[in-house]
């Protein structure tokens, strides 16, 4: 039985909420199908009507764009990590402790097929490696931006730099930090599985989480000083 969780979405991402009906829970599960199977830029919402034997149409009802759909599915991913946060470091009082746990949290891939309401977060996990650039990386990207499309992200990013403060309340670019380990990971796990020869990959270990365990922490060290 998928588990059910009430994670929020800025609403200017959607016309209608798709958590609310049959048909944009199946378009929500379809589109990450399709996404994470033939890329974003071969999915068209014509081709996923047709998947889910609908119309173009109803669709749009849901979503304005292709690119909203990825943006929220994007957008949930990021409340859904902040969420698992929350409880990764519940009854922590080691500051060290804490910031280790949500790096972990933040370089780790998803192997377990889990299902959250429609959601497949090892296939979804997927998409935001490769593709969660897409959603920024626009000439649109400011529009976007004032309209909070990025709000869940930078959530996410300030929660845990809020906790590199509190282990070395010296360091001067906590914020910084974090958005290099979170697309920096996604770099690493993309060059792991098609370019290896731009990583390190020891099978014995994970090879990523510890390599930026070393980075953030051996640069913390050095600004405790």
């Amino acid at each position: 039985m998928p588990l059910t969780l009430n994670i929020q979405v800025n609403r200017k991402l959607y016309l209608k909420d798709p958590s609310t009906s049959d048909l944009g829970n199946k378009i929500i599960a379809e589109s990450i199908n399709m996404i994470e199977e033939i890329g974003f830029e071969s999915f068209t919402m014509r081709k996923l009507a047709v998947e889910i034997n609908s119309t173009e149409a109803s669709i749009y009802r849901y979503f304005e764009s292709k690119q909203k759909l990825l943006s929220y599915l994007i957008s949930w991913y990021w409340s859904w990590m902040e969420y698992r946060l929350v409880f990764a470091t519940a009854n922590i009082d080691s500051a060290k402790i804490k910031l280790e746990r949500a790096i972990e949290l933040l370089t780790e891939k998803n192997a377990n097929d889990i299902n959250y309401n429609s959601i497949n977060i090892k296939k979804l996990s997927n998409i935001v490696f490769t593709e969660s650039t897409k959603t920024f990386l626009t000439k649109d990207v400011d529009r976007e931006n004032k309209i909070g499309a990025f709000g869940e992200y930078k959530n996410l990013v300030e929660k845990i730099a809020a906790l590199v403060t509190e282990y070395c309340p010296r360091y001067k670019y906590p914020n910084m930090l974090i958005s290099t380990v979170i697309e920096g990971s996604h770099l690493q796990h993309f060059f792991t599985e098609h370019l290896p020869r731009l990583t390190n990959n020891n099978s014995k270990e994970n090879h990523i989480t510890n390599f930026y365990l070393d980075i953030v922490f051996k640069t913390l060290t050095a600004n405790k000083k």
